[in-house]
């Protein structure tokens, strides 16, 4: 049985486009490049891998590919499992290559991560990953992104630990039960509407940072959403909206993301 802790708290980090810039400069080159070399017929514009964001992992996204012409077109085993086995060599080939682009340093940072990261290490805060990518992929760039030393103090879940991926809650309930806490005590963030809806019905506090994929999406039920966590010195964050106790200033602080968790604020409200 798991013992829950009532003097904790914690913070969930997506990867893909939260804690890096990974979909346009490190996914979409690593699928066109793994689509070359299997003599695919296919390239995905920015456009099209936009759509293709919609889908819950890597493995997904290319199966999605997989319609009766393309198969055809393709030379592809007609039935389901060597298709399977086909879609497997392909994800593990381009996770090579991802990895490859992450340890080069080929993938920006964004903004105030490795900022909040360390403010949250320091108050005693539990740290995590909740991602939907091969956690090798996900390992690369937390370490790129905070340093392994600091890498190390995450609880990582990732890729195929649940058997539904977001939007499905599965990946951050199984984070409340791993890490032993109640969603009142925890915040993720996240950069999309399916992250964002994977956190909340799971009971979870989601504050989101668009980028350039997602800044049109639909975000209600998220505590915040802004345009990046934003870092001191830096051009001050965009607030696009705020539905919950924090007053963000020009960057994002823990104690913007505290103000979020029922925990806090309902303490905050007792006479």
């Amino acid at each position: 049985m798991t013992l829950v802790s009532d003097d904790r708290f914690a913070v969930v980090f997506d990867v893909d486009g939260t804690l890096a810039d990974t979909e346009r400069y490190g996914h979409l080159p690593a699928f066109n490049q793994t689509f070359a070399e299997f003599g695919l017929p296919v390239q995905w514009t920015e456009d099209e891998y936009g759509e293709k964001l919609r889908i819950g992992g890597g493995k997904e996204r290319m199966a999605s590919l997989l319609t009766p012409s393309f198969v055809a077109e393709a030379g592809l085993p007609p039935d389901p499992e060597g298709q399977a086995q086909a879609v497997a060599q392909w994800h593990k080939r381009k996770t090579e290559i991802y990895t490859a682009m992450v340890a080069a340093g080929a993938l920006p940072a964004r903004p105030g991560i490795a900022r909040i990261v360390e403010e949250a290490y320091a108050a005693g805060w539990v740290l995590a990953i909740a991602s939907t990518s091969a956690e090798a992929s996900v390992r690369a760039v937390l370490d790129h992104v905070v340093g392994i030393a600091r890498a190390r103090d995450f609880t990582v879940l990732a890729g195929d630990v649940v058997p539904r991926k977001k939007p499905a809650p599965d990946i951050y309930l199984l984070a409340l039960e791993r890490l032993g806490m109640t969603a009142d005590r925890v915040v993720a963030v996240e950069d999309s509407r399916p992250g964002l809806g994977a956190a909340v019905d799971a009971g979870i506090t989601c504050v989101v940072t668009v980028n350039g994929y997602t800044e049109h999406e639909d975000f209600t039920g998220a505590a915040f959403v802004v345009d990046s966590l934003g870092d001191p010195g830096a051009e001050p964050v965009a607030v696009l909206a705020n539905h919950s106790s924090a007053s963000p200033g020009a960057y994002i602080t823990l104690a913007d993301l505290a103000a979020t968790l029922p925990a806090i604020t309902e303490r905050r409200q007792q006479p």
